[in-house]
């Protein structure tokens, strides 16, 4: 079995990946992965946790940051969908407000 500690460092590792992609990229699509991977990140904790404590709650909590994940994709993707068509770019900086 592998030890609690593995997984800890492995969602860390995620983690830190995730939160360097959030603020050094300039392109949202890459913004909005690194995001994912930041919650899939806890998610893995969730779950090892909850595993090694003989408890599914944290199975469950995972299982409901998933769905709310799903849901902010679908709007970061109908938002994205619609600045493409406006501004053409998918730059963070090139970007400051939706309208004009």
């Amino acid at each position: 079995m592998v030890p609690l500690s593995w997984y800890i460092l492995f969602g860390v590792i995620l983690f830190v990946i995730g939160a360097a992609g959030v603020l050094l990229r300039r392109n949202i699509l890459v913004v909005l992965m690194s995001l994912e991977l930041l919650l899939n990140s806890v998610n893995i904790n969730f779950i090892a946790f909850g595993r090694y404590f003989g408890d599914f709650r944290g199975q469950i909590f995972a299982i409901f940051v998933i769905a709310i994940t799903a849901a902010e994709v679908a709007v970061a993707l109908g938002i994205l969908v619609a600045l493409v068509r406006n501004k053409s770019t998918l730059k963070v900086d090139e970007v400051t407000m939706m309208k004009g």
